[in-house]
């Protein structure tokens, strides 16, 4: 293209909105979703046999999820492959419980609390309330694999049952 690019002024915008590139800039990012509940509200579905789960951003190097939980839906022991992330209940109350080489700690995730976890983190998030749970999650960068373990007992070195559909098991 030849001549003033400043002549043509949508090339020049500057009012675009930025995207997150740190961990700061990626939880602010969930809470303000969170926040906008006209938004991600009307899209929640339950599903009795499975969690339910929608896109509801993508940009570049990261994804959101909108995910819904029955009472006593799991998402099984798990990792996010290369994935780190952001995690926040909007409605409801999960129970997170977390392995590593000193133990299994649990937590109980409420609505206004955030979990930032780094790639290779093994936890899993169940609904053991009688109300059904909704959560916004954030991976970065955007999930392509998610490995399942197949006992409460594992530990992240031991070879996980790797799942290439990570669509399809999403948490």
């Amino acid at each position: 293209m030849a001549g003033d690019p400043l002549a043509f002024p949508h090339l020049a915008r500057t009012d675009l909105p930025g995207h997150p590139t740190t961990v700061a800039g990626y939880a602010r990012l969930v809470r303000e979703i969170a926040a906008d509940r006209a938004r991600w509200e009307p899209l929640v579905r339950y599903d009795a046999l499975t969690r339910w789960y929608a896109r509801l951003e993508t940009g570049p190097g990261y994804e959101v999820w909108l995910l819904s939980w029955l009472p006593g839906q799991s998402s099984g022991f798990h990792d996010h492959g290369e994935s780190s992330g952001v995690m926040t209940v909007v409605r409801g109350e999960l129970i997170e419980r977390s392995l590593t080489h000193a133990g299994e700690s649990a937590r109980a995730l409420r609505p206004g609390g955030q979990r930032v976890f780094s790639s290779g983190y093994l936890h899993e998030v169940v609904n053991g309330a009688l109300e059904p749970a909704v959560s916004i999650h954030l991976y970065t960068p955007g999930l392509t694999e998610m490995n399942q373990y197949g006992a409460a007992d594992a530990v992240p070195e031991q070879h996980p049952q790797s799942h290439p559909r990570a669509q399809a098991d999403r948490h």
